[in-house]
């Protein structure tokens, strides 16, 4: 469990949507603030999901080969599946001429509460399905599976709070290199898009089959 979380929080961490809206909203007025809403809104929604998740399992982890722990893995393998299917075509199809998405020209105005709301919409809910899946194997009653359980959302919202203490401790320096880093994320989003898409998708596929046959 503990190596498939990694592997998922990070690819959510790395996500250039949420990324680059993110950024916007760091260089928005009261940008700080509107960070720290969407940083909230995003590491609650990792949180309720997980809790769920949790409930309906009351903490201990089905028995291996029975049928709530054989679906947590199928949807574990039908996610991986579709992942790399998407991936595929996003590499195949021709590149579409846009320009950014219309939100982006009103952010600057945004609230709090919407800045929270993108979150919520931008959050990669494929990855994090997948990782609700495998937060079924967790058993509460081990400290180890508790600390496992906090890294996931630190680490599937450790780029946020970089980027938000870093606009905090040195903001001059921060507005530069942030922006860099935004224009780069929109030159290579697809080729992002693809990649996360192709390996977290082999990954899940390739541990699910092995899960169920083992």
């Amino acid at each position: 469990m503990v190596l498939d979380l990694v592997v998922i929080g990070t690819a959510i961490t790395l996500g250039p949507l949420h990324n680059s809206a993110f950024i916007l909203l760091l260089f928005s007025r009261r940008g700080v603030r509107q960070g720290l809403a969407f940083l909230l809104s995003w590491l609650a929604n990792l949180v309720t999901v997980i809790a769920v998740v949790v409930l309906l399992t009351g903490g201990q982890p089905p028995e291996r080969h029975s049928a709530p722990s054989t679906a947590a893995i199928v949807a574990k393998l039908v996610i991986g599946l579709a992942m790399v299917l998407y991936g595929a075509y996003r590499h195949r199809r021709p590149p579409l001429p846009h320009g950014p998405p219309r939100w982006t020209s009103r952010i600057d105005n945004a609230s709090p509460v919407t800045a929270a709301g993108l979150a919520w919409l931008l959050q990669p809910w494929g990855l994090v399905a997948a990782g609700a899946a495998t937060v079924v194997a967790a058993d509460l009653s081990t400290l180890t599976d508790w600390l496992a359980l906090a890294g996931y959302c630190l680490l599937a919202t450790l780029s946020l709070i970089v980027m938000e203490l870093y606009v905090v401790w040195a903001p001059r320096v921060a507005n530069a290199q942030l922006n860099a880093l935004r224009s780069g994320l929109g030159r290579h989003q697809e080729q992002l898009v693809v990649m996360l898409s192709v390996v977290v998708g082999l990954w899940l596929t390739a541990r699910s089959i092995y899960q169920l046959v083992a």
